[in-house]
């Protein structure tokens, strides 16, 4: 007969294990994700540059499927209506993204983050970035999606992160939704800034998460049969029992 104690360990291992299958289920679905997101985002990083105007529109958030698509768009930059990103650091120094409005022929200005630069600290100090190259300007990018949150408050033409929905008021022309990396200006600035890090399109460490998950699953199914074998042998063969050995009597 099956005590309680043996009973309560078993729903014990089963939920156990069930939880771990549902955890190895969920790092592979990451990783499924993950692959269907790069495989994606490499499809965009070497498709030819399509005009702006046929993957952004005024007013409305970049699509899901166009992160990094690449875009060209020309124009005149208005350095007057630079945004400073602050808190950007790159290999441990301190710094910041520049984002200028590079406005085109039809009056609409698309959010270009010229790069970053290196800053004394990433604080509040006063930035005097370098000067966009002037008059028409051909620039070649990555589309980006606005980032949401207080991060992306503009305050004094500075903030934390970039949203075009929140940068679109402080100007005076309609604005594209979401922002370019740039990828490359012609003509080139004097003084060009550090272009932003292309995204890493590895899949990460889930498939080995998921095997590791039903690992555990399995050890404590083959715990549980272990330990009731052992349990059910010491039952069927109990050590003997020691006799007390008899003292002769005196005589």
């Amino acid at each position: 007969m099956v005590s309680r104690r043996w009973a309560l360990f078993a729903v014990v291992v089963v939920v156990l294990a069930y939880g771990c299958y549902l955890l190895g289920q969920w790092q592979f679905h990451r990783l499924h994700d993950r692959e269907s997101t790069n495989a994606q985002t490499r499809a965009n990083l070497k498709a030819e540059p399509a005009p702006v105007g046929d993957v952004l529109r005024v007013g409305r958030p970049s699509a899901t499927g166009d992160e990094w698509r690449r875009v060209k768009a020309t124009g005149t930059y208005d350095p007057r209506s630079s945004v400073i990103v602050r808190y950007q650091t790159r290999d441990g120094a301190s710094g910041v993204d520049v984002v200028t409005p590079l406005v085109t022929a039809d009056g609409t200005a698309l959010l270009v983050d010229r790069g970053w630069m290196q800053t004394g600290n990433s604080g509040a100090e006063a930035v005097t970035p370098p000067a966009p190259p002037k008059g028409a300007v051909t620039v070649v990018g990555y589309v980006r999606a606005d980032a949401t949150g207080s991060a992306a408050t503009v305050t004094d033409m500075s903030t934390r992160a970039i949203s075009s929905a929140e940068i679109a008021p402080q100007l005076d022309v309609p604005v594209y939704g979401g922002f370019v990396d740039v990828e490359t200006e012609s003509p080139k600035p004097a003084e060009p800034l550090e272009h932003a890090e292309l995204p890493d399109l590895g899949n990460g460490p889930h498939f080995f998460y998921g095997l590791q998950w039903w690992f555990f699953g399995v050890l404590a199914v083959f715990g549980f049969f272990y330990l009731a074998y052992d349990e059910r042998k010491k039952l069927r063969n109990p050590p003997p029992v020691r006799q007390r050995e008899k003292v002769p009597s005196g005589s």
